[in-house]
């Protein structure tokens, strides 16, 4: 009995023992996929879905970065004064478009030439002015001419439109005006009015009277000159011809 019972179960015992074994080998295999698909999620980097899904909202997009790779962004430097367009605009002595000083009254001598043959009645006058330093300055437009002394005598008119281009006279250099005085060809006993000098006048690059007053005395044999209000200047010119010519028209 003992013998047939011991082999009954037998073949029962080692059934068993392979469904065991078999149950553990399927154990494993599934521990064994989990554990790899869990390094594979941890690998992968979260997308911008998934993120949203996490935080419960949506994604902001990243701000563009001017970074040049250092870490630290270089800032535009500031604008400068010429970028602005400040700064000094070159005019100086009264705004005369140059960047030369007006020229002054007490830094000119004077001189008057007589441009009328002998015999004939003094009316043709050259004024001269000669910058008695060594640097250069600009006439502006015609003298403030007065054909007496003082500032209530009458002032010459200008001969047409002065040129608005200043006359530069370089240190030691000269600049000229032409000065008609009298037009009256009538004969007689009539009495004229007569001057001995001639005052001036410098103007500035704004218009505005300089100071300072520039006495032309007659050329020597002439005491006084009849004057009248046909009496014209022309502007300041660089050279003698450029300031008689239209004067030896009147």
């Amino acid at each position: 009995m003992n013998s047939t019972t011991s082999m009954a179960r037998s073949p029962r015992r080692s059934l068993r023992a392979a469904v065991l074994a078999a149950t553990v080998a399927a154990t494993l295999l599934t521990a064994t996929a989990c554990q790899n698909g869990d390094d594979d999620k941890a690998a992968a980097p979260p997308t911008p879905t998934a993120t949203a899904s996490a935080t419960g909202g949506t994604p902001e997009p990243t701000a563009p970065t001017t970074d040049s790779g250092t870490g630290t962004t270089t800032p535009s430097p500031a604008p400068t004064a010429t970028q602005t367009g400040t700064g000094d605009s070159g005019e100086t002595g009264g705004g005369n478009g140059t960047e030369l000083p007006d020229c002054r009254a007490t830094d000119l001598n004077t001189a008057v030439e007589l441009q009328d043959p002998a015999g004939e009645t003094p009316r043709h006058f050259l004024l001269t002015v000669t910058n008695n330093t060594r640097k250069p300055c600009v006439l502006n437009e015609a003298p403030i001419l007065r054909l007496k002394a003082g500032d209530d005598a009458p002032i010459v008119q200008t001969l047409g439109e002065p040129d608005t281009e200043p006359v530069v006279v370089e240190g030691g250099g000269k600049a000229y005006a032409g000065l008609y005085v009298f037009g009256n060809d009538e004969g007689g006993e009539a009495e004229y009015d007569q001057s001995d000098r001639f005052t001036a006048t410098l103007v500035a690059g704004e218009g505005t009277e300089l100071a300072g007053t520039l006495v032309f005395d007659l050329p020597n044999g002439l005491d006084t000159v009849s004057v009248d209000d046909a009496a014209r200047v022309n502007g300041w010119a660089g050279t003698e011809g450029l300031a008689m010519r239209p004067i030896t028209q009147l």
